[in-house]
């Protein structure tokens, strides 16, 4: 029986691109080929020039307002209005936007090609464009672009949401039958797909303590470990995992080492360097930073990158053009937003842990916290979220959540607004009590998302909030 997953180097022979192969193989593929590839040696110029040629003129060229020739316009002399509804204006060319001071939205589906000649060029690799749009936007390339330099990453993908980017990473590198580490502390989704999806495949998992590394070398040693997964800091814990450590301990096994970097960003944390194979985004929070965009990302080597783009290519989870331009635009004030939410949430998070109403808070920037250490070591600020617990049952906690007034009730994290929830029912309520239990959920648990308001009006609001219970 043929293996239901395909392993790294086949998925590359199958899916990577023409260029890149050593037999000549029939049929379009997808590829990684940059927006700003060369174009040598057929060029949009030498084709603008042929179809010149074609048109009989009685002197100099006409230029229309976007900078190409008018020539080619003729082609459209006597069509109907019908035609031209579908043609004119663009069939002469399109505007030049390397002036443009913002990338512009690429708003295409697919791509063209002027001949045969150009589409075999593209097929070996000469002609730097895209075939479809699944298989990359020139927009969406920045963004990718922007992300790999960030993370100091040989490549970058960037899809639909940060769950796309997990899902089509664990399907990408996981054979059937294979096996995943991950830790105890992590998104509700990602579990669920771990814990309900990949063993239809095969696919088992151990689950352990971020900070368990005994427990980390007795899986490797016990089972074929294709992959550690993990997030750093951990949703909703503020958990942080010992990277270079884990990366240490992986490597002698074979086994790739993936963190979920979302809530320290690459502003707060260097995964990559750290020593992680691949990190994650969920680039719907703190790289777009508006709650405006739903987007994920994953980067890392680009043999890695480039085997989950294969997947990627398969499944879809394509990015919309407009999404990346929102993405592109957020990043470009992410170091701004990172540290002044850096700042607010060390200041909250400390009056916080000084409150009478509130018995535990959760930030890895405090040193009651169980991995701040680890922390300290791998992290140059601690992140905008806050856990903490209040003093008292479910509906305590959630008439605390009621009373406040600046954030909004509301899932996420990561943008301008402050969000603030209550786990147990946000996320968890459908498990019942004796579930979330099991996964460390208490009905007294609170998440905080510090957005860029004035760190003092948001414990003012605190406070009132506070007095209400």
């Amino acid at each position: 029986m043929a293996p239901l997953f395909l392993s790294v180097a086949q998925l590359q022979r199958t899916f990577c691109p023409l260029s890149t192969r050593s037999s000549h193989l029939p049929g379009s593929q997808a590829r990684t080929v940059p927006c700003n590839r060369q174009c040598s040696p057929i060029s949009r110029q030498q084709v603008t020039v042929r179809a010149a040629a074609e048109v009989v003129t009685n002197g100099s060229e006409d230029m229309t307002s976007n900078g190409t020739s008018g020539l080619a316009q003729d082609r459209l002399a006597g069509a109907s209005r019908a035609t031209k509804a579908v043609h004119g204006g663009e069939r002469a060319g399109r505007p030049r936007v390397s002036d443009s001071l913002t990338t512009p939205i690429v708003q295409t589906a697919t791509y063209t090609f002027q001949d045969t000649a150009e589409l075999i060029a593209y097929q070996e690799g000469r002609y730097g464009s895209y075939e479809y749009g699944r298989y990359g936007n020139p927009t969406t390339r920045a963004c990718e672009e922007k992300i790999r330099e960030l993370e100091g990453a040989e490549d970058c993908l960037v899809s639909s949401s940060g769950m796309n980017a997990a899902t089509t990473m664990l399907l990408a590198l996981v054979p059937a039958g294979g096996h995943i580490v991950t830790t105890t502390d992590c998104y509700r989704r990602t579990r669920q797909f771990i814990q309900t999806v990949l063993p239809k495949m095969g696919i088992t998992a151990t689950v352990i303590d971020p900070a368990d590394m005994g427990a980390l070398e007795a899986a490797l040693k016990e089972h074929d470990v294709s992959l550690f997964f993990s997030e750093s800091p951990t949703n909703p814990y503020m958990r942080c995992v010992d990277v270079p450590r884990i990366k240490e301990l992986c490597a002698a096994h074979g086994a790739v080492v993936v963190v979920d970097s979302t809530f320290a960003t690459p502003i707060n944390q260097q995964a990559i360097a750290l020593g992680a194979d691949l990190v994650i985004h969920s680039a719907t929070k703190y790289l777009a930073g508006h709650n405006d965009v739903l987007a994920g990302a994953i980067a890392g080597t680009s043999e890695l990158v480039g085997a989950v783009r294969a997947m990627h290519n398969v499944l879809g989870g394509t990015i919309d053009p407009h999404a990346s331009y929102l993405l592109l635009r957020g990043m470009k004030t992410l170091d701004l937003r990172v540290q002044r939410q850096n700042e607010t949430a060390m200041v909250i998070a400390t009056r916080l842990e000084a409150h009478p109403l509130v018995t535990r808070v959760h930030y890895p920037g405090l040193a009651s916290h169980p991995d701040h250490a680890i922390a300290v070591s791998q992290m140059s600020g601690y992140g905008g979220v806050v856990s903490f617990e209040i003093d008292g049952d479910l509906w305590r906690t959630a008439k605390f959540i009621d009373a406040v007034r600046l954030p909004y009730i509301a899932p996420s994290l990561g943008g301008v607004e402050s969000l603030i929830e209550q786990p147990t029912i946000i996320s968890y309520w459908d498990q019942g009590a004796e579930k979330r239990a099991e996964v460390g959920i208490k009905d007294n648990l609170v998440r905080f998302s510090c957005g860029i308001e004035s760190a003092d009006d948001i414990w003012a609001d605190f406070q009132q909030a506070f007095d209400k219970i």
